[in-house]
C-alpha cells in the first residue's frame, strides 16, 4: 500500500519545527507567563461572592 497521507498543514507544521527547533519552548514560556500563574485564593473568593445570579431569560426586561 501507499504511504500513509499527510496534510499540506501537517506537512507544513513539520518543516516549520525542523527549521525552528526553538518555537515549542517559546510556546511554553508565553503559556507560562500569562496563564501558570499563582491564583490569590482571597481574591478569588471575593471575585466568586460578587457574581450576580443571572435570570432564567436574560432578555426579559424587569
Amino acid at each position: 500500500m501507499a504511504d500513509q497521507y499527510t496534510s499540506e498543514i501537517t506537512q507544513f507544521l513539520q518543516k516549520f519545527k525542523s527549521e525552528h527547533p526553538d518555537v515549542e519552548q517559546r510556546q511554553r514560556d508565553g503559556r507560562a507567563r500569562l496563564w501558570d500563574r499563582p491564583q490569590d485564593q482571597e481574591q478569588v473568593e471575593g471575585f466568586k461572592q460578587a457574581r450576580v445570579r443571572q435570570t432564567p431569560y436574560v432578555y426579559q426586561n424587569n
